[in-house]
Formats: C-alpha cells, structure tokens, sequence
C-alpha cells in the first residue's frame, strides 16, 4: 500500500480529537499578506476554510488589502499623505479603499471559497450595522475605530452553514464610511461572537524573542513587559495589543501565525504541533 496514503489517513486519524474539540467553535481568521497577493495561496487558504466549516467549525473572514489599495491609487495618481506613519484616508482615497476592499478583494475570496466548494457570501462592516466606528483621529480623517459590533447576521450565516467574508469597513453614525485596520475589524468581530480562536495570518513565523526564536505560547499578562523591552517591537506591537483587546473582549484565545505556510490554520487547530505563537492565559 502507498507510503502516502497511510501517512494521510494516519494524519487524518490524529486530527479527531481536535475536530470533535472545536466542532461548533466560532474561528475568527484575519487574512492578509503573502495569501492576498498570491493566486495559489488564496486557493490552499479557501481550501482549508471550506474544510473547517465541513468538520464543524463557524470559520468567519475578515481580510485587508493594502497592497492592492496602494496599486490602484498609484494607476488613479491619488497620492497619500501620512501621518506618524498612517495613512490619511481623505475622500478620494476611502472611495479607492471601498471599491478594492469590498469589490476586487473581497469578490475575489468568495470567489475562491466557492470554487473549492463552500458557500460565502461577501460583507462589510457597514452591512445590517455589522461594525459602527467613530473616527480614531481627525488628522487621518476617514480612518475609524470599531465602537459597537452587532454579530446577528454573522449567527444567522452560520445557521445556514455559510461563511463570511468580511472588508474591514464601518459606519459610522451619521453615514459616513470608515476605514478600519483589518486586525482591529477581525479583533472587535471575535469579541462580539465570543470566538473560541482568533487566527492573526502574517508574513512572520510568529512573535520571536530577542535570539530570534518563536515564543510558541505567551501569557498575556507579560506582553506588556514585553513590548516594553523591546521583544516585542515594531508592526507586532498593534498585533498584539489586537490580542489583548480581543480577549478582554471575551476571545477565548489568540494565534499570530505565519500565513505563508500551507495550511497554516489546519496546523494550528488540528494537529499537536500547532503554529506561530499561541496568546492565551494559563491554565488553572
């Protein structure tokens, strides 16, 4: 018999335990970097999505977009002003957002979801008053912060054992649409549906220590010691400030892992090994 057969079926006999485990748990996976860019990526990363909803799983989706957000505004000649490294998000600029986020990347993952044989359907955060933002800084202008998140339509998706995939915008509370980054979007979405995992997807392997090496579990009481030192520095600081906030909010646990890897969320949720670094408080 086949060496690779056996090892699959061996593999798929390891994985019970951790599909009865999470069956019925409510994943929260926050999708950007390398997958967004690359064709065959988004198509193993819809793969193993449609594969935790047939065992059981609520997998909801929120991904970002930068990278096609500032190729378009390059092919518009819109320039982009910055501020303290932030982007201000003028009108011009958030009527750009909108149309890449909710159009091409957004229809591009429903897209790949459905061609592997799942069923999705397309949100923002400003469809049925999923996300409210109040703007985080008038110096950024159309950049917003998630105040108030009303989870019905997710719930009544999953009943109907659909996944969504969600653009990282709000409204705000006289209309107006916001940008909101796509860590905090996936971070306030899991605190409103109490998720069991929030799955952070980035180019990194993880959050290192200062030899380099992956802490694979973290308290979270020590991350601000952490960040303090500077183990913890740079873009992986508002990621893991996105952990802390999500499970004050009621996450049960948080994961910043490398989306690079193939099947990166299968690994972390449905084998020993697990991937990147797990935030989570100790078990009593």
């Amino acid at each position: 018999m086949n060496r690779d057969w056996i090892a699959t079926a061996s593999t798929l006999s390891q994985a019970l335990p951790y599909m009865q485990r999470y069956a019925g748990a409510t994943v929260v996976i926050k999708l950007g970097g390398h997958a967004m860019g690359s064709g065959a990526a988004m198509r193993g990363f819809a793969r193993d999505v449609v594969l935790m909803r047939q065992v059981g799983l609520n997998p909801v989706v929120v991904h970002g977009g930068g990278p096609m957000i500032n190729e378009m505004l390059g092919k518009l000649n819109i320039k982009s002003e910055f501020v303290d490294g932030k982007r201000v998000t003028d009108q011009a600029t958030m009527d750009v957002v909108e149309m890449v986020l909710s159009g091409q990347v957004n229809n591009r993952l429903v897209q790949a979801i459905s061609e592997e044989g799942g069923k999705a359907v397309g949100l923002s955060g400003k469809d049925a008053n999923l996300m409210i933002c109040e703007q985080t800084h008038a110096d950024l202008g159309f950049v917003g912060t998630p105040v108030a998140v009303d989870p019905t339509i997710l719930r009544d998706l999953h009943a109907a054992h659909v996944i969504p995939v969600i653009a990282p915008l709000g409204m705000g509370r006289n209309g107006e649409t916001f940008n909101v980054n796509g860590d905090t979007a996936a971070g306030a979405i899991a605190s409103a549906l109490k998720a069991d995992r929030l799955l952070l997807l980035t180019d990194v392997e993880g959050v290192k220590d200062k030899s380099g090496e992956v802490l694979t579990e973290i308290d979270p009481r020590i991350i601000p010691d952490l960040i303090i030192d500077g183990t913890i520095a740079g873009g992986m600081i508002p990621k893991t400030e996105t952990a802390l906030a999500a499970m004050n909010g009621g996450v049960r646990a948080v994961v910043i892992l490398d989306g690079r890897a193939p099947n990166a969320c299968l690994l972390e949720l449905f084998t020993d090994h697990g991937a990147g670094s797990l935030i989570r408080r100790p078990r009593v």
